[in-house]
């Protein structure tokens, strides 16, 4: 999906030019993938612009950047208001955020230690990133050869620039079979993600997702999806879930920053039981706009309104 220019990105304290936005071509970041990275987006309310969960995504960055030894030269108070003053600069009602943190230019080889860490904050309008109609006909899912991160091998609860080429070799392979996304499983077969989404089923009108421990990824529109649930009187159960599952589901539903809630309509050609957006899902997405668009008050404590 092509990114649309804005007119400023914020890089390490200072509002740059879009075009001005540079990084030498010897970034440690670019050679050896030394980075981390959040998705959040700005939704519309009658408030003005408001950012959703904010904190907590600032946060889950401090948290990706200390494992892989970055201490990030800002504060988390700092980032948000770089995210709010990039967002505001850019005068945006709606958009897609992308902070990172990147070992930049200064050292080469495999000890990232010597290199200085940069930040920089860009935003811009993104759709739905499963596709314009994802959110009502929902999407074809295919189960992918490649496994997802083992613990062991790199954290798989980090949100770390190079872990993601493990995601987009099972996108791609998904993309090239005549799918929309993958659902990655782990070393001992059980479902973790897809490509860049955490993963729900529903069953007997209970809602199932894989624990942190299967290797999933600690989603924040996951944990919003969650109390959302049990808001609206669903039980919510964290337990591996298998193909079969998978395959058998009443409902299934991507959820993510990006993606948003996007219903799975099929998996490996097996129609999930409501081929596309069930009842349960349909709920949920209807309180999760409501929430992120300031249009619910109970959750007005996830928003960081823009103009404030």
């Amino acid at each position: 999906m092509p990114i649309q220019p804005t007119d400023k990105i914020w890089m390490d304290g200072k509002l740059v030019d879009w075009e001005d936005a540079t990084i030498h071509v010897l970034t440690h970041g670019l050679h050896y993938g030394s980075g981390a990275f959040e998705g959040i987006r700005a939704y519309e309310t009658p408030k003005g612009p408001a950012v959703f969960r904010l904190p907590e995504h600032i946060h889950r960055l401090f948290r990706s950047a200390k494992v892989y030894y970055m201490e990030i030269p800002f504060s988390e108070e700092e980032l948000v208001q770089a995210v709010m003053d990039t967002v505001r600069e850019n005068d945006m009602s709606a958009c897609y955020i992308r902070p990172l943190v990147y070992r930049g230019y200064g050292e080469m080889g495999l000890n990232p230690l010597p290199a200085p860490v940069n930040v920089l904050v860009a935003v811009w309008s993104w759709g739905r990133y499963l596709g314009e109609d994802s959110q009502e006909r929902g999407v074809r899912a295919k189960v992918s050869s490649w496994k997802r991160l083992d613990h062991n091998i790199l954290p798989p609860g980090a949100k770390a620039t190079g872990q993601y080429l493990n995601s987009s070799l099972a996108k791609v392979e998904a993309l090239n079979a005549g799918y929309d996304e993958a659902i990655m499983l782990n070393t001992a077969g059980y479902v973790t993600d897809g490509s860049g989404e955490n993963v729900f089923i529903v069953k007997d009108g209970v809602l199932f997702t894989p624990p942190f421990q299967a290797g999933c990824l600690d989603g924040i529109t996951r944990d919003s999806v969650m109390a959302l649930a049990v808001d609206l009187g669903y039980q919510v159960v964290e337990r591996n879930l298998s193909r079969f599952d998978l395959y058998t589901a009443d409902e299934a539903f991507f959820t993510g920053t990006a993606a948003e809630i996007a219903p799975i309509r099929s998996v490996d050609d097996r129609e999930v039981e409501v081929a596309g957006r069930g009842p349960v899902t349909k709920a949920l997405q209807k309180a999760f706009f409501e929430a992120a668009s300031g249009r619910e008050p109970k959750y007005d404590r996830w928003l960081t309104y823009v103009g404030a």
